[in-house]
This record gives C-alpha cells, structure tokens and sequence, in this order.
C-alpha cells in the first residue's frame, strides 16, 4: 500500500485536505444524529425536568 509520501507535494496538499474534509462532514453527520438521538433528554437531565 502506498502512502500519501509518495505523492508530490500538491499531491500531498490535495490529499490531507480532502481528508481533513472528509472527517470533519464524518464528525458533523455523527455529532448531528447524535444530538438528535439524545440532545433532549440531556438537556432535560440538566435542567432537572422529569
């Protein structure tokens, strides 16, 4: 398996910021599902409602 360091150095570039992309629409997908699954109730947890 070749790794990025074989790449040139746009190469290089294009790669870590399409990584770095992907990962953060990876994160905002999940933290968004995430907050929908639970966000309600651990906001009523904090403000003490049943």
């Amino acid at each position: 398996m070749t790794g990025v360091e074989s790449l040139s150095g746009w190469g290089q570039a294009a790669t870590v910021i399409g990584i770095v992309l992907l990962e953060a629409v990876v994160l905002y997908i999940g933290y968004g599902a995430l907050e929908k699954l639970v966000g309600s109730k651990i906001i009523a947890a904090i403000r003490g409602d049943q």
